[in-house]
């Protein structure tokens, strides 16, 4: 019979998929978890129970959170709406306005933003820029592309065969325009066309093969002519998919029609997008062509001008980036997802994506050594987590990757590159967390509870969920302004003592007896498991194990239950070095708990201890020194 002593210091490779059990001969056996639920992963090793959400408002609907932070003082949260979106500034609304995109296609909503100026593409609807007035007011403006005299620096594109021919009828004013082949459709009214490079607006559609149209510069001749295009975006052939901003430059990745092609404006000239004679201020345009489908899904300023497509991923390079020096190289072959708009996020460098099996978080990472990109997955050993992601963005404060999943739970991953930290792990929620966003400092979540959709902020200071704080200074029994919460049981911290749950019914609570401060929310449960003993490597394997005894290390805690083989039992005050008195609240103390256990386990897969409990309290565990013993 063998005694072990095994030192659980660190949770810093996170929850980690079952099919590890059989591979302790890894780091991450060491350093990671079988089971991680509302938890957050400290850099330095420890866990900590996740912070609570703090209730913000009601949403319209289901949509999605996009941050806007106009400058370092004003930051702005944008909830997008069926046909709507809110503007929140520090959690409170100032204003609602209309907008074209219905609930349904809110999920392919891209955006951008440098300075002051917010651009939104969906590849259905015309381009929109959000505007915030002189007199504090808000407006949702269509693109307004360069014009001067009469002409529109506009992308333009020949979508008909290299063959059709276009007849005008006349050089200048009201004109008819014939098509040797059919091209015309109704939708065409209100677009242009370039013959010959000058351009004309169509008014009327008459057929197929003809329209009516006003000449908006006088044209060369009337002579049947294939050299024509139309204008890249409009109801005919769509609107663009992605956008940003890189060297001064808006590029545009993709359209509906032409979901392969890239646009980059003139320099310093955000909406001219003039080719003119190839000078370097000048515009560019090129399409991304290659064994496989392209379909742009992001573009994304770094290093390099990244490129995520629906097949590849690549880097556009040129410094500075002109007509002559633009080179356009494939890096890796992963390909982004393809039914929804998931926005690249930056993480100490690299930059982070989903791939497009929705089953992968990729870093896109730069390296000197070999002058490319590689895409390593960072979810390779937690691949149980990535369950078809709706939403991501980082929160660069708590230093969390946050990813909101189909399911309705959200997943964190804690990151430090640089010390090769990459810790997952899952949290739950009662509903389903739909969108994410961090502005500023600040975490958004938009969840669906009860039917209703909420917009929640995490709050360090509270750990329950959907939560509101109360104070009274004479005591107050019946504590209102939980609407959001009717019909639930909530949690509630009465001037620091925990109650039973009470029913939120009329939006109210009455407690038992008068409180000067109340917090109420939803309970969460957060769970720690390890992974089963390494014994295989330490002792040769064996039959049998038992957990005889075990030291849990706290900081900061006021809360504690553990099943070590008896269930689940809440760990005595006094052994946390406190003789509370009843009726009081628990102290937050920081000590080592030493805990008995009995019983021989034969299930080998299974962890020796577990950590269980939904106390809305503080919660910090920093290691366990176990001592095992082995029937061999």
């Amino acid at each position: 019979m063998s005694r072990i002593r095994q030192a659980k210091t660190t949770f810093t490779a996170g929850e980690v998929s079952r099919d590890l059990l059989g591979r302790g001969d890894l780091n991450a056996y060491e350093n990671g978890a079988l089971t991680l639920r509302n938890i957050f992963i400290h850099p330095t090793g420890g866990v900590s129970r996740r912070a609570g959400t703090y209730y913000i408002d009601n949403a319209a609907g289901a949509g999605r959170l996009i941050p806007f932070e106009f400058n370092t003082q004003q930051t702005y949260l944008l909830v997008v709406s069926d046909h709507s979106m809110a503007i929140y500034l520090d959690g409170t609304k100032i204003t609602d306005i209309v907008t074209p995109w219905p609930e349904e296609q809110i999920a392919q909503l891209a955006w951008t933003q440098s300075a002051d100026t917010l651009l939104l593409a969906h590849p259905l609807y015309p381009p929109k820029q959000l505007l915030r007035l002189g007199d504090g007011s808000w407006a949702l403006q269509d693109w307004a592309f360069f014009e001067d005299n009469n002409r529109l620096f506009q992308p333009y594109y020949k979508f008909a065969g290299s063959s059709v021919t276009l007849t005008p009828s006349a050089l200048s004013g009201a004109i008819t325009i014939t098509a040797s082949e059919n091209i015309f459709v109704l939708a065409h009214e209100g677009a242009r066309l370039r013959l010959g490079d000058k351009e004309v607006l169509i008014t009327d559609f008459e057929s197929p093969t003809v329209v009516s149209a006003q000449t908006q510069e006088d044209l060369i001749d009337t002579a049947a002519t294939i050299d024509w295009q139309e204008q890249a975006f409009s109801a005919v052939r769509g609107y663009p998919v992605t956008l940003a901003f890189h060297q001064d430059r808006l590029v545009i990745g993709g359209s509906r029609d032409l979901p392969n092609r890239i646009w980059f404006s003139k320099s310093g000239d955000l909406f001219n997008f003039d080719l003119g004679e190839g000078l370097d201020d000048e515009s560019i345009e090129f399409s991304i062509l290659s064994d496989q489908v392209n379909a742009i899904r992001a573009v994304f300023s770094g290093r390099h001008l990244q490129v995520f497509t629906s097949g590849a991923e690549w880097m556009v390079t040129g410094s500075p980036l002109t007509p002559s020096t633009v080179e356009l190289l494939r890096q890796t072959r992963i390909g982004s997802v393809i039914d929804r708009y998931i926005p690249p996020i930056d993480v100490d460098g690299a930059t982070l994506f989903i791939a497009r099996n929705q089953q992968e978080i990729r870093e896109f990472l730069y390296t000197d050594v070999e002058q490319a990109y590689s895409s390593t997955d960072l979810a390779l050993l937690s691949r149980h987590v990535i369950k078809e992601p709706l939403d991501q963005d980082y929160d660069k404060k708590r230093r969390l990757l946050f990813i909101a999943r189909s399911d309705g739970r959200f997943a964190t991953l804690t990151v430090y590159r640089a010390e090769q930290v990459a810790a997952w792990t899952v949290h739950e929620t009662l509903g389903n967390v739909k969108s994410i966003s961090v502005v500023g400092d600040t975490v958004y979540l938009l969840v669906e509870r009860n039917g209703n959709y909420l917009i929640e902020v995490f709050d360090d200071e509270s750990f329950m969920d959907s939560a509101l704080s109360g104070s009274s200074i004479e005591g107050a029994l019946s504590w209102s302004g939980l609407d959001h919460l009717e019909g639930q049981y909530v949690d509630v911290l009465a001037d620091d003592i925990r109650l039973d749950p009470q029913l939120v019914t009329g939006g109210n609570i009455t407690l038992a007896s008068p409180a000067h401060k109340v917090m109420i929310g939803l309970s969460f449960t957060h769970i720690i498991e390890p992974l089963p003993p390494n014994i295989i490597s330490e002792s040769g394997g064996g039959r049998a194990i038992r957990l005889v005894e075990a030291l849990f290390r706290m900081e900061e805690t006021q809360a504690l239950r553990l099943d070590v083989g008896r269930g689940l039992q809440d760990v005595p005050l006094k052994q946390m070095g406190d003789e509370s008195v009843l009726g009081t609240p628990p102290p937050i103390v920081s000590a080592d708990i030493r805990m008995r256990a009995l019983g021989w386990a034969r299930d080998l897969t299974k962890p020796l201890w577990r950590i269980e409990q939904s106390d809305p309290r503080p919660f910090t565990l920093l290691s366990v020194i176990s001592e095992i013993k082995v029937n061999d």
